[in-house]
């Protein structure tokens, strides 16, 4: 049996998950694949993405910093990956022409419906930072017909300009972090203050006692935004593990047109980062 290849393309990209996540799906659903990490040079990332389609290669995810060019290099971009204005997942139509996807909303929205069971309909949602990775679920979250989503950010023009991309799709305002004065049912941290063990100077006006929080990073331990978040009284705290598991499915499903069951898969990294 042909065993097809699939890789995930980044820089760094050794800390990846994304080899753990597909083998297990692979191995779930009996698929015949290999993947692997790729670390692009900062300026062959085209090149790199060339020579793995020319080997045979299927399909590929992609992480940072080369989301923007994925998106630009595609000869067709997935109605999700146009408006995200990046692509996280790549792969050959029946043309063979390159084929560029969006799947981070989508997990967003699976990790907050399914596995935390929060109906999104009607909520007022707050988003924290303007950058790619909130741009990228904006979408996906106004699909799901909220009261509302609020865009605060450091710099409030960006805000604004991210609120008018998507106005049609929903109701959409913007304002910067200070000018919040009242509690919200779910908040999402968009922004990369986690990783650098930072927070958002959000102000806790904005955190109420049926406040749901949600950082879209993850980590073995709390991440001090949820960590700030439960001691300001908010109802409950999740971080972004189950976005990457639920985001590598949906690729998978474009891939191999099977959706593989994530459970295995979260319980299998929330042990490992144990």
């Amino acid at each position: 049996m042909k065993t097809d290849l699939y890789a995930v393309v980044g820089h760094p990209v050794s800390h990846s998950l994304s080899p753990l996540i597909h083998s297990a799906f692979a191995s779930q659903t009996g698929e015949a694949m290999e993947y692997t990490a790729i670390q692009a040079p900062l300026d062959q990332f085209e090149a790199t993405v060339a020579g793995f389609f020319d080997r045979g290669g299927r399909g590929l995810n992609v992480t940072v910093p080369f989301k923007r060019q994925a998106w630009q290099m595609a000869a067709h971009r997935s109605e999700r990956a146009e408006k995200a204005g990046a692509a996280n997942t790549l792969l050959l139509d029946s043309e063979g022409l390159l084929t560029a996807d969006n799947t981070d909303g989508e997990g967003l929205v699976r990790d907050l419906t399914q596995y935390h069971g929060i109906d999104l309909t009607a909520v007022r949602i707050l988003v924290l930072g303007a950058g790619g990775a909130v741009r990228g679920v904006l979408s996906p979250l106004l699909a799901c017909s909220p009261d509302s989503i609020t865009i605060a950010n450091r710099t409030p023009e960006k805000a604004v300009d991210l609120a008018r991309l998507f106005a049609d799709e929903g109701r959409l305002s913007a304002c910067s972090f200070q000018e919040l004065s009242e509690p919200f049912d779910l908040i999402i941290n968009g922004t990369s203050a986690s990783l650098h063990g930072d927070l958002p100077p959000l102000n806790p006006a904005a955190i109420g006692p049926e406040s749901r929080v949600y950082d879209m990073m993850y980590s073995a331990h709390q991440t001090p935004f949820n960590q700030w978040a439960e001691q300001r009284g908010a109802r409950a705290t999740m971080d972004g593990l189950g976005m990457l598991v639920e985001q590598a499915a949906e690729s998978f499903r474009l891939w191999r047109g099977v959706l593989p069951d994530t459970g295995h898969v979260r319980t299998l990294l929330r042990d490992r980062s144990g």
